[in-house]
């Protein structure tokens, strides 16, 4: 939000000292790291007292397993802590038109949300055994089912693939190979390693960046049958 306000602050012609620092992806950056660790470091601390003092703490299985002792009362929900100190920095000082951006917010509320509903599904079953005054034994049968999570798990993985594939606004580089047309306005040359290489922008590509590879690039389309190729957008969309 704040790098939108400056943006339409300085589109407007109000400009006053240190106004154009927003535009330098550098300098939102570290006021993004300064203001993630004030809010663990600040605020964490207080949610973690919090927490403990209502009693919302880890139960553990006793299982016999060396260091399970070190996990009891361990705040249950603390990951509020996380999701805040990701979320925060990045509506303030992101540009919210980015569809990476929006897609890293869906999934850190996505996940996030898998997470709280979890937590609180094992505090009801806590909170019940008190009141039945039973003590309460963690079991796998507590928060949301395997298979819910691993569900919507996959939910999200098929959101983002599909969005990077389809949407207009996700490109990618190519490099062109050939002579360039001198009418050709979708090349354009960099710089690379001392030498001038000319590129094209790619949607709907099947192509992603990976170490280990050659170039750093792997094409999905590689893993089918040349008869199938078509259909490489739906195990992009998979993987």
């Amino acid at each position: 939000m704040l790098y939108h306000l400056f943006d339409w602050l300085n589109s407007e012609g109000i400009k006053f000292p240190g106004s154009r620092l927003f535009d330098f992806i550098t300098f939102r950056v570290l006021l993004a790291v300064l203001l993630s660790l004030f809010i663990t470091t600040f605020y964490g601390k207080k949610l973690i007292k919090f927490l403990q003092k209502k009693q919302i703490s880890e139960s553990i299985r006793e299982e016999g397993l060396a260091g399970e002792e070190s996990k009891r009362g361990t705040p249950t929900m603390g990951g509020i802590i996380i999701i805040l100190a990701i979320l925060i920095p990045t509506i303030l000082l992101a540009d919210l038109t980015k569809v990476y951006v929006q897609l890293m917010i869906i999934s850190t509320l996505w996940m996030g949300a898998i997470g709280f509903i979890d937590d609180y599904l094992k505090l009801r079953g806590k909170k019940l055994a008190q009141q039945r005054g039973e003590q309460y034994k963690k079991s796998n049968k507590d928060g949301l089912a395997g298979w819910f999570k691993i569900l919507g798990q996959v939910g999200l993985g098929v959101i983002v693939g599909a969005t990077l594939y389809f949407n207009s606004e996700v490109k990618i580089w190519r490099e062109y190979v050939g002579k360039v047309p001198p009418t050709d306005s979708t090349v354009f040359s960099k710089e690379v390693n001392g030498k001038t290489k000319y590129f094209v922008e790619a949607n709907n590509s099947t192509v992603t960046t990976i170490p280990f590879v050659k170039n750093h690039e792997f094409n999905y389309s590689k893993l089918l049958p040349a008869s199938w190729r078509g259909y490489t957008w739906l195990l992009y969309i998979l993987v």
